[in-house]
């Protein structure tokens, strides 16, 4: 089969790190870390797993962190030396396992993502046998090779490839009502309910969500649909974002470009604005709650500007080796909480996979997500399908999807 695969190997990192910088084209060049290539398609490592031929593969933003080396080595224990791209999923069971029973050849299912001990078949570890699987021990152990998701696993293959495979635990078959482009932001959306559920706003409260990225955008959605009512503002760079924004939820959107932004979300919070003698001002009073969306070392910081005294932080969007003024989180004892992936949730009281509410929320017929898949691609044209996907200005694109030749 054909896929786009990444090699983690020292040489290759070094190389591309230093060539990327010189002309972004040797991020996808021949000497690479990425090469779209003919590879061998998974096999069953079990009778519980099941062979999935690909309907559509998403553009994650930790694929584009990925592809242009922006993360840290510092998650490198739990991936494969060498795998195929892509976690955001959606296909058809070609084969399965005698231990498949749910499932038939032929159903269409999205793979929850992750690859914690069941799958390792390996006895649970406390966090797994609590439901929060994306917080398990054993990403680097049991009977197959390391890998903490789909997509960064050897033996499993990923979305950006023809075939991926998937333990039976994983799945979630696809009711005929909903269509493929809507199923494969299962994952994007089960990533942004999760911080959502974590950290709900209560009714009173103001709330900040910086970076209208499809995770972003999601949240939004997510927070009406569950009943949110606080004041919600948005943070956006481009005019399309802000205007999906609203159409799903916010109250008011602030681009990054605007003049007097500190001004803006004083006004909003009725907080005091206080300029230290060298560096950026920041508000005393602000945000209740704030979801970073974004991690960037700018948007870290502007969090931390713009929260209340005894606020919350929830950091969404993927961190790496950044400089932070921590002045601030100990002066205001801002409580920051990092969120990585999902696993389980307590939604409508009850304890349930996310995966699950991602997907009920999207059969529930009461928020149109079709919007948001704006490209799609052969997977031959990843490397235009990626410059699409970071050219968000110009393409006015949120969800880009790959799909097979």
């Amino acid at each position: 089969m054909y896929a786009v695969t990444f090699d983690s190997s020292v040489s290759k990192y070094i190389f591309t790190q230093i060539a990327g910088k010189i002309n972004k084209n040797f991020y996808c060049g021949k000497l690479s870390c990425v090469k779209y290539e003919r590879v061998k398609e998974p096999e069953l490592l079990g009778d519980d797993w099941v062979k999935v031929k690909t309907i559509y593969g998403g553009i994650c933003g930790s694929d584009i962190n990925l592809v242009f080396l922006h993360d840290t080595p510092t998650l490198s224990p739990f991936v494969s030396d060498k795998f195929v791209i892509g976690h955001e999923n959606v296909g058809i069971i070609v084969e399965k396992g005698a231990n498949v029973k749910e499932f038939e050849i032929g159903d269409r299912i999205v793979a929850d993502i992750l690859l914690p001990c069941e799958t390792r078949n390996i006895p649970k570890c406390r966090a797994c046998s609590e439901g929060r699987t994306n917080q398990c021990s054993n990403f680097s152990k049991g009977d197959m090779l390391t890998g903490m998701m789909l997509g960064t696993c050897k033996e499993t293959g990923g979305s950006w490839g023809e075939y991926y495979i998937a333990h039976k635990s994983q799945l979630f078959k696809v009711p005929d009502r909903l269509k493929s482009e809507e199923a494969v932001l299962v994952d994007p959306l089960s990533s942004a309910i999760h911080p959502a559920l974590v950290s709900f706003p209560q009714d009173t409260e103001k709330v900040l969500i910086i970076g209208m990225g499809i995770v972003g955008l999601l949240m939004v959605a997510f927070l009406r649909y569950a009943g949110c009512k606080a004041d919600i503002t948005v943070m956006a760079r481009h005019s399309f974002q802000g205007e999906l924004a609203k159409k799903y939820g916010a109250d008011r959107v602030i681009y990054t470009s605007s003049e007097n932004m500190i001004e803006k979300m004083s006004d909003i919070t009725k907080a005091s604005i206080h300029k230290p003698m060298i560096g950026e001002r920041y508000l005393v009073g602000g945000f209740d709650r704030i979801f970073d969306c974004v991690g960037s070392k700018k948007s870290i910081n502007d969090s931390l500007r713009y929260a209340k005294t005894g606020g919350t932080i929830i950091l969404t969007g993927l961190a790496a080796n950044i400089d932070i003024d921590w002045t601030l989180i100990w002066f205001k004892e801002i409580n920051l909480k990092g969120i990585y992936c999902y696993g389980s949730d307590i939604f409508k009281s009850e304890k349930v996979r996310t995966y699950k509410i991602g997907l009920d929320m999207l059969l529930s017929g009461k928020i149109d997500v079709l919007p948001f898949v704006t490209h799609v691609f052969k997977l031959s044209e990843y490397k235009k399908a990626i410059d699409v996907a970071t050219s968000k200005g110009k393409e006015k694109s949120v969800k880009v999807l790959l799909k097979p030749d």
